[in-house]
């Protein structure tokens, strides 16, 4: 998953089925789609404090603490395996990573007040310019 972390294979739960798309005849025969699970509220190879932080990012693509990627894009089901299993490295890998520092409130400058102002100013002139008097 990342240079530090990696996620054991014997914790990932592969099942195969047959899948729609290109294949022809052979899309009726060979089970070429791929559902990969991984439980990340069980997982012991997870430290504590990034469990918690991939189950709160997470928590609305995960079903009783399990993940699951389904792929089915491509014609092999090898080629789909590797899919399914790049995409859940990615999503883990996202979901453990450290929240950016927090943006510090800044305020316009004096120079950037005076401009606005005095944009204000040019276009409230040009709308009273266009204005045709009742008398």
């Amino acid at each position: 998953m990342t240079d530090r972390l990696v996620v054991p294979g014997i914790e990932l739960r592969e099942r195969f089925s047959r899948s729609s798309g290109p294949g022809g005849q052979g899309v009726n025969t060979a089970d070429s789609r791929v559902e990969l699970s991984f439980d990340v509220a069980g997982s012991p190879s997870l430290p504590e404090p990034l469990r918690a932080r991939a189950l709160d990012r997470l928590a609305n693509r995960l079903v009783d603490g399990v993940l699951t990627i389904a792929a089915s894009e491509h014609r092999a089901q090898l080629a789909n395996r590797e899919a399914a299993r790049e995409r859940m490295a990615a999503l883990l890998r996202e979901a453990v990573a450290p929240l950016p520092p927090p943006r510090r409130p800044t305020r316009p400058s004096k120079g950037a007040k005076e401009r606005r102002l005095a944009d204000k100013k040019r276009q409230a002139q040009r709308k009273r310019d266009r204005r045709v008097d009742g008398d």
